[in-house]
């Protein structure tokens, strides 16, 4: 369907098109009668036509140049999309991977930094695999073996983690190229048809991300999707946050509270035990703020840090799946910049940069080293489908898979 939009925004009026539809059904009928020169001439026409708000080439306040993610990788076409807010923050994201490669927000001085690590062009994210700023599906996190029972079958997956599947295999969501409708200025929605068997996943899944950035300086990520088949689902975003913005700075001396009593210990090759362990008198208990070093320092030698190399820990969450209670809480003293975790999810994995070696080179040509950032990922538990004890990660035809995580940013000194 074509709808006729007027902007009635502060820039003046414009009149454009975009298409209401099955995007990605629509090429896939198309691809079965043309050739696929004739896909990607196409692909870019109605590309355009699905939410190409603006046209004209500048730089981002974070300093990226909208051209340098202009590709078309198998037939989808890439580009950089910039949300609003009438504070000045500015979230930039690319559809391919649902990432976001830029977050600018105001410090303590009113100054804008920007507080997740990226890359200033696509090929960077193309050449290498990675979860930079990253929307994960369909499972977050390591599944035990790439394969689990689903009722009377075993599911078996694309093992790309060891001896393991993380993060949906190698055609996992972070390599593909969602759809994207940028209705207004500070909303972007994003769309993936998922085949079936995709990554050794059973059913057809049909998903929405929407993402809003909020007057209040908080970012929004809902979730949606749907199924043709009893699959498994677990969603999130897998963004590399320093909030002193500067990759130059460990996280270390950054204040965490998380909401939560328990955390999932790991065996030797990262994937949960099955058990839930209380996180008082442990490396792992944030339930009062305190410096991320400092945490991990009360016990330099515990099997769990050297097990991971830090923390890269799944934590039972307090909050009943309330998304007005805060999950957790990250502090940079060097900015003033506080973020606030909100989600319905029952888990929520902090991930304190370990694997980092500064081998990647990122925005402002700065190498990312160990432990310069954190994710904070909210989602369900790490190998729920091999643990019948966990909250299920299941879903069913007519049965929507819904999620929703929130950062909120705020200063203090």
């Amino acid at each position: 369907m074509l709808i006729l939009h007027l902007d009635k925004s502060g820039r003046g009026p414009i009149i454009y098109l975009y298409l209401r539809c099955s995007w990605r059904n629509l090429k896939i009928m198309i691809k079965t009668i043309i050739n696929t020169a004739v896909v990607g001439a196409i692909s870019m026409l109605l590309f355009a036509a699905c939410g190409q708000r603006n046209t004209t080439t500048a730089f981002t306040k974070s300093g990226l140049d909208r051209r340098n993610f202009q590709r078309v990788i198998d037939g989808d076409s890439t580009d950089l999309f910039v949300l609003t807010n009438a504070a000045g923050m500015e979230v930039c994201i690319t559809n391919y991977g649902g990432r976001i490669v830029s977050m600018m927000v105001p410090d303590a001085e009113g100054e804008f930094r920007d507080v997740v690590l990226g890359f200033d062009n696509i090929d960077e994210y193309t050449s290498r695999p990675s979860s930079f700023g990253a929307t994960i599906g369909r499972f977050a996190n390591r599944i035990k073996h790439g394969r689990f029972v689903l009722g009377s079958d075993t599911v078996r997956l694309d093992v790309n983690s060891g001896i393991h599947t993380i993060h949906g295999g190698s055609e996992g969501w972070q390599y593909q190229v969602f759809d994207a409708v940028q209705p207004d200025d500070s909303t972007l929605v994003l769309a993936y048809l998922s085949p079936d068997g995709e990554g050794g996943f059973p059913g057809e899944v049909n998903v929405e991300v929407t993402l809003s950035l909020g007057h209040r300086n908080e970012l929004a990520i809902d979730y949606r999707a749907s199924t043709t088949k009893t699959t498994v689902m677990n969603m999130t975003n897998h963004s590399f946050f320093n909030l002193s913005g500067d990759a130059g700075n460990t996280i270390l001396n950054d204040i965490l509270f998380v909401n939560a009593d328990g955390f999932t210990p790991l065996d030797s090759t990262l994937v949960p035990t099955g058990e839930i362990t209380p996180v008082k008198g442990t490396p792992f208990d944030f339930t009062k703020p305190l410096a991320i070093g400092e945490g991990m320092a009360r016990d330099t030698l515990h099997e769990q840090l050297r097990v991971a190399g830090g923390i890269d820990h799944n934590f039972v969450l307090n909050t009943r799946h309330d998304p007005l209670v805060p999950a957790a809480r990250l502090y940079s003293p060097r900015s003033g910049i506080v973020m606030e975790v909100y989600t319905t999810e029952p888990g929520l994995q902090v991930y304190t940069g370990n694997m980092l070696d500064g081998s990647r080179i990122g925005k402002r040509q700065q190498p990312y080293d160990k432990q310069v950032a954190v994710c904070l990922e909210a989602q369900h538990f790490p190998d729920s489908p091999n643990n019948p004890q966990f909250p299920s990660t299941v879903i069913e035809p007519g049965t929507p898979y819904r999620s929703s995580c929130t950062y909120r940013f705020l200063t203090e000194r």
